[in-house]
């Protein structure tokens, strides 16, 4: 995608419309009534800027600015920025902050079993030291380095980047800005950030129960659910759950096809994996199969007290990672456990651009370029601006979930609730705090699991389980939900994937996917899918987060996208009005 670049453009500037922006944000924000955690003196700030553009000459509305010499010790378009820029913080910082509603577990068990602890010093299964754990929540409390360096730790292994949580953005709303409530672009929709499931809820259970699933099936080929003994047991036990959280079909059950799989529209059609995961393109002149490096079956880890206690530790076990000599195409929860261990963060969004420019799908139809007869996108609304933007956001992104990880949730892993559970499972209830519902605990996946392993400890695909921060929310699921959102945004959602194709089981060729629903593989759907596919595999496959983490995750990565691109709009100098499907089904458009 190389798109002629566009010289001599003029621009015409005009300081009233910012100056007014920024007079009707100040507005709002000395009207409504403050909360507890705006930003201090940003009414000050916003008048401030607001008095210095009133100052600016009428010579700023011209459109040549080589014409135009600075006055009053402001230069035109330093001043319009300042406009664009103060109006758009004003207009963020008047978005209420909502609520941030834990699910109670943190307080409800003293010896904090149903809490993240993972990495500090523990005194046993499921049961962190008690000093260690006040060292970690100073820390947490006073965001000072010197308290993050004085935690209490068990081994070597490092918490991942807790000071990321305290970060600003010069774009979007802040991280404080997302909770337990809809977001301000959508007021009926559901819930951005609501509390985790409570450890002893039957949601929590099923959960669990989906992921003893997921472990028992990661070397089975998606295709070949439909006839695999496994896939055929968990679809009706998890049909038999009320809480289940995964998709079902006409009737009501969870069939073998649909395990797995996401709730957003278009998820439920085609193949498991995404068009976007599989496709071959390019990247410049490099050419990309998507064959890929993947661990070898039937490796799994942590299964035993040992190894598992280590871990929680932060104690290396000594064993690493087997990865297949041969290449493939990702076509079991191994091979997406596998791809999610080792990506960059925003690789499949960006991969997916790559592969959308290769086969030439067409942009979004409010892309001001799309009907001109002289002039086409580059820097704006073209391909430099649509590669660079899903690495941007998801930077930005990483953000807002860091936040509520760490000093809102401190949610513990599944490998945790599989220690809860391996505890009481043993005979060792009096040893912990927390209780888990009945449902898991006679689980025909904790049965299966146990019978292979010989324990009752969720297996892992990695030597060192789970990254060490909290689970909930998800990176990975927020990367995701920013960057399909962008890509949204940029490209025609409701074109049909022209010839999709299905992995073989052995993962060694591609071959046309030939079912009914062949014809309905829209690019929304299977970026919708795409993100799911990422997050589930880093999830449910590798058995390092909950189902809730990616579903939650994937909306808030939606809701922060949006508010950037609303931000991003006024700097555009085109003219436009975007518009596409949002995650709950919902239409947003976004308009300069």
């Amino acid at each position: 995608m190389t798109p002629r670049s566009m010289e001599g453009v003029s621009r015409e500037v005009s300081v009233s419309d910012s100056t007014l922006e920024v007079a009707k944000a100040t507005k709002s924000i000395k009207d409504r009534k403050p909360n507890r955690r705006q930003f201090l003196g940003r009414v000050g700030i916003a008048a401030t800027a607001a008095g210095v553009l009133n100052n600016v000459p009428r010579a700023f509305a011209q459109s040549d600015f080589s014409q135009v010499q600075p006055q009053n010790g402001i230069d035109p378009r330093v001043a319009k920025a300042l406009a664009l820029r103060v109006a758009a913080a004003t207009k963020d910082a008047a978005v209420p902050v909502p609520p941030h509603t834990t699910n109670g577990d943190e307080v409800r068990y003293p010896d904090k079993s149903a809490t993240y602890t993972k990495g500090l010093l523990q005194d046993d299964i499921g049961v962190v030291n008690l000093a260690a754990y006040q060292s970690f929540k100073k820390a947490l409390k006073s965001g000072l380095n010197s308290d993050f360096e004085a935690m209490i730790i068990g081994g070597t292994r490092t918490q991942n980047g807790p000071q990321g949580a305290f970060a600003f953005d010069m774009e979007g709303c802040d991280s404080v800005q997302y909770g337990n409530a809809a977001s301000s672009d959508d007021p009926t929709g559901p819930a951005i950030v609501p509390p985790f499931a409570q450890i002893s809820s039957a949601d929590y259970g099923t959960q669990l129960t989906e992921l003893y699933w997921g472990s028992l099936l990661r070397d089975v080929a998606f295709t070949d659910y439909a006839t695999n003994s496994t896939a055929i047991a968990a679809a009706a036990e998890l049909s038999g759950m009320s809480s289940y959280r995964g998709p079902r079909d006409a009737q009501g059950k969870v069939t073998p096809d649909l395990l797995f799989r996401g709730g957003f529209a278009g998820e439920t059609i085609g193949p498991y994996i995404s068009q976007f995961m599989i496709t071959p393109c390019t990247y410049g002149v490099q050419p990309i199969d998507q064959l890929l490096k993947t661990l070898v079956p039937g490796v799994d880890y942590m299964t035993d007290p040992t190894t598992f206690l280590q871990v929680q530790n932060g104690i290396s076990t000594g064993q690493s990672l087997q990865y297949d000599s041969v290449r493939r195409y990702l076509h079991d929860g191994r091979g997406l456990s596998s791809y999610t261990h080792d990506d960059v963060l925003h690789q499949a969004y960006f991969t997916a651009f790559l592969m959308m420019g290769s086969s030439k799908m067409p942009v979004n139809p409010g892309n001001p370029y799309s009907a001109s007869r002289t002039q086409n996108g580059f820097d704006t609304f073209g391909g430099p601006d649509f590669a660079a933007c899903t690495g941007e956001v998801a930077a930005k992104a990483l953000h807002r979930v860091w936040y509520q990880k760490w000093l809102v949730h401190l949610v513990h892993r599944p490998e945790s609730g599989g220690g809860v559970l391996h505890q009481i499972l043993s005979g060792n209830q009096n040893k912990i705090n927390a209780h888990l519902d009945g449902g898991v605990l006679n689980s025909q996946a904790v049965a299966q699991s146990f019978s292979k392993y010989g324990t009752y400890f969720l297996s892992q695909a990695f030597p060192e389980g789970s990254p060490t921060h909290p689970s909930y929310p998800t990176g990975h699921g927020m990367v995701a939900g920013a960057g399909i959102t962008f890509l949204k945004f940029f490209f025609d959602e409701s074109y049909v994937i022209q010839n999709p194709m299905v992995p073989t089981s052995d993962g060694l060729a591609l071959v046309p996917y030939t079912g009914g629903d062949a014809g309905q593989i829209t690019v929304g759907g299977e970026l919708n899918k795409l993100a799911h596919n990422v997050s589930f595999g880093h999830g449910i496959h590798a058995g390092i987060h909950w189902r809730q983490d990616s579903d939650v995750s994937i909306q808030l990565g939606e809701a922060f996208a949006i508010s950037v691109l609303k931000d991003r709009a006024k700097t555009y100098h085109e003219k436009f009005s975007i518009s596409f499907t949002k995650l709950d089904g919902h239409k947003v458009t976004i308009s300069n």
